[in-house]
């Protein structure tokens, strides 16, 4: 069985420069190509197959005209427990590999990057993330151990989607500590609002409207005052598909 191939136009305007990309994907049993053209003229595709074996997922992708960007994916999924590995196709390939293990409630995972190159660890990381049906909280070592992170997502009204989150973020060799909050709620059934503040003063506001199915326009606006030359930005995507 096959599905007709769909496509997908997508453009960003930030400030004076403008990107924008042409997808479309065609499905055929268990397989499915996506292609993607960039405003650079890049050819993105993207070869997946799903269940070759059970729980098994395997994808093959490469980035034209980088020789080096091939690589292969495999992804494993099993009721309380999920691997993944990554391995760029070249004669020294980095690898990858992330492995979870829990429940729907509580889980934690860890994953670690090698470099054949240099047979070195370039970053590994781990975490520990507790679920119920209107908030998570997660708690991440990452940065090679550097860097620790603490995250909470509270969702008050399901109707609207009213969400509010908070991530705070503590270098353990320098001692400095960040922090970011944002929200999100849907002003009617078609548009969305999201909103965004950090300790540095940095604000940002996204509005996205729905304007027929899986058809949207977004709006967004940025102020950084850490940016003396351009503090405020201006963005506006479009995305459509048939």
């Amino acid at each position: 069985m096959s599905r007709k191939p769909g496509l997908t136009a997508t453009g960003v305007k930030i400030d004076e420069l403008f990107i924008g990309d042409i997808q479309t994907q065609h499905k055929s049993g268990k397989t499915t190509v996506d292609v993607k053209i960039d405003s650079e003229s890049r050819v993105s595709t993207t070869v997946t197959v799903d269940e070759a074996l059970t729980g098994l997922k395997t994808s093959f992708s490469f980035r034209v005209p980088d020789q080096k960007s091939g690589k292969l994916d495999l992804q494993y999924l099993h009721d309380h427990f999920a691997l993944n590995s990554t391995i760029g196709l070249t004669s020294t390939p980095l690898i990858e590999l992330a492995a979870t293990i829990g429940t729907n409630e509580l889980s934690a995972g860890a994953e670690v990057g090698f470099d054949s190159t240099s047979a070195s660890v370039t970053k590994y990381n781990s975490g520990i993330c507790y679920n119920k049906h209107d908030f998570s909280a997660a708690v991440l070592l990452a940065d090679k151990g550097e860097t620790l992170k603490a995250s909470y997502i509270h969702t008050f009204n399901e109707t609207n989607g009213a969400t509010v989150a908070a991530e705070v973020t503590h270098k353990l060799k320098t001692k400095e500590n960040y922090f970011t909050i944002g929200s999100s709620h849907a002003i009617d059934s078609s548009t969305l609002l999201k909103t965004r503040f950090s300790n540095g003063g940095k604000v940002g506001v996204l509005c996205q409207h729905e304007w027929r199915p899986k058809s949207t326009v977004s709006i967004s606006a940025e102020y950084d005052p850490k940016v003396v030359s351009s503090p405020s930005r201006f963005g506006v995507a479009i995305a459509l598909k048939p």
